[in-house]
């Protein structure tokens, strides 16, 4: 574990971590919103296009290899003044025209948005018909502006900030991409919660992490008229650039397949492959913060990890005192992914924005990644609006300037993880004071509660002799017992450990039934004064 500081600040004069995420609030909000078309007597607008151009996904990489040969040059950004002007309440007044939409006879519609403050830096849109690409170009005209006096008189020539892909015959919208190289998706359950990012470059060192951008995408429909849209990127940052396709599935939950081919301008000293970025403030776990009312509110509860070995893997999140990373070392990682498992709304109480509807995100590589760790970063946080959790594949070969990189991977927006293990899951994780109660509570002893349930604990009794298997890094555990919850097949797993020093703790246990393992592993990391 390392920690770092805070703030980090990207380099040539780039947006920060927390400009980065107040940018990926907007999105959230803009996303979830909706906006419905504003009734206006104009003409339909029709989509005006560049010349056309040969297009292909090896030709976009072979773009990206020779970009990443020469000096970085981030896209320069015009009418500043104009575009600062054009805060959240004036860019919530601007809705695209649906009838303008790219592909708005076909079965997914793409809606362009508008720059404004959080997004300055213009993104460049193709579309892509039988290996050409022509240049999709702004006209005011394809949207509709409200009374705001940011929004009067704009230039014409302003440009896009990024999309939105709709649902059929004018349902809501369920992949966005807006905003440096993250993108995210409503998922099964319809609700936008945690982001996607083309990649992750320095997260939580002690130097500024450095945020890639996508600077122009290609969107195709499929040739064999498959029900799927196609996503083609280019990205670039001052150390790497890179060249994505994106084919996203919509069938119940959400998938988009990403294939990259990455370029590396300089040494990357940690190089995060497949990131994702989500939100984690307090739970019954760890309520260092917990001053709410609300009873816990995080868009994901934990990070599920299936190892090359083939463990089960559930770390529940923290909000720590400071800065985390944890590492994972594997060989050939099966997935990797932040989830929300916790899907009763009086969890939350909250029916605004819904965090028991938040998707869970899994990694699939496809092939293999060979050996390297999973990352998981923490960042300490006193308020929802802010993403404070990040996890990312690291390979563990160097990675050195004018080498390539190739991924393939899926992920998943779901309500579930993809491949559920057959072992029992951890549904729950609580812990307190220590002790028990009645009787003098021990000094500096706090107990953890973790219940489980699924698997073979469904066909177990309750007199059947349930073992809690707990490691710590030193010493043993106080008191290590398990039982079924009355009424139901969960088993409860119950444990204290001493409360030393101020270092963090990695805690494992799982239950076990005459030697055989019973459930995945729980991993956490217990970090003094964090609970009771």
């Amino acid at each position: 574990m390392e920690d770092m500081p805070g703030d980090a600040v990207s380099p040539k004069g780039g947006a920060t971590r927390r400009e980065i995420l107040a940018a990926g609030a907007a999105l959230a909000l803009t996303v979830a919103a909706g906006v419905p078309a504003l009734a206006d007597d104009a003409a339909a607008p029709v989509l005006r296009y560049g010349a056309s151009e040969p297009f292909s996904l090896e030709g976009l990489a072979a773009v990206a290899r020779d970009l990443a040969g020469r000096p970085y040059e981030p896209t320069p950004v015009r009418y500043a003044e104009q575009l600062e002007a054009i805060d959240y309440d004036a860019f919530q007044k601007i809705s695209f025209r649906p009838e303008a939409a790219v592909f708005s006879d076909g079965t997914y519609p793409i809606q362009l948005f508008h720059l404004g403050r959080y997004f300055k830096q213009p993104v460049r849109m193709y579309r892509v018909e039988a290996g050409a690409a022509q240049e999709i170009l702004f006209d005011p005209d394809l949207f509709l502006y409200g009374d705001s006096p940011a929004l009067k008189n704009l230039p014409r020539d302003l440009g896009f900030a990024g999309f939105r892909v709709m649902g059929r015959k004018g349902g809501n919208d369920w992949l966005a991409f807006l905003g440096a190289a993250y993108f995210r998706s409503s998922g099964q359950l319809d609700q936008y919660g945690l982001s996607a990012r083309g990649l992750a470059i320095d997260v939580a060192l002690p130097k500024p992490e450095e945020f890639p951008r996508f600077t122009s995408f290609w969107f195709e429909e499929p040739a064999d008229g498959s029900d799927k849209v196609i996503i083609y990127a280019l990205m670039d940052s001052p150390s790497c650039a890179g060249a994505f396709r994106i084919t996203c599935i919509k069938d119940g939950s959400v998938a988009t397949d990403v294939s990259t081919a990455l370029y590396p301008r300089t040494p990357i000293q940690r190089f995060g492959v497949a990131p994702l970025t989500s939100m984690f403030w307090f739970s019954p776990s760890a309520r260092r913060t917990a001053w709410d009312w609300r009873p816990q509110i995080h868009d994901s509860d934990g990070l599920a990890l299936w190892t090359g070995s083939g463990e089960r893997i559930w770390r529940p999140l923290n909000n720590p005192p400071n800065v985390q990373t944890s590492s994972f070392v594997d060989d050939a990682v099966k997935g990797f992914g932040l989830l929300q498992r916790e899907r009763r709304f009086d969890q939350y109480e909250d029916d605004g924005v819904f965090y028991d509807k938040r998707p869970s995100v899994w990694i699939e590589p496809k092939g293999d990644w060979g050996r390297g760790m999973v990352q998981l970063v923490e960042i300490p946080t006193d308020d929802e609006i802010h993403d404070n959790v990040v996890a990312y594949w690291v390979p563990e070969k160097p990675v050195t300037a004018g080498s390539e990189w190739r991924f393939d991977y899926r992920i998943t927006w779901n309500a579930d993880e993809p491949y559920p293990p057959i072992l029992g899951r951890v549904v729950a994780t609580r812990a307190g004071i220590g002790g028990v109660p009645g009787q003098p509570r021990p000094a500096n002893q706090k107990k953890f509660v973790v219940d489980f349930a699924g698997g073979p604990l469904d066909a177990l009794k309750k007199s059947d002799k349930v073992i809690p298997v707990v490691t710590l890094p030193k010493g043993e555990a106080i008191n290590p017992y398990a039982l079924q919850v009355v009424g139901t097949r969960t088993w409860r797993a119950f444990f204290d450990i001493p409360e030393e020093g101020h270092d963090p703790v990695e805690i494992r246990l799982y239950l076990s039934l005459e030697g055989k393992p019973l459930t995945e592993t729980w991993l956490f990391q217990f970090i003094p004064e964090s609970v009771g």
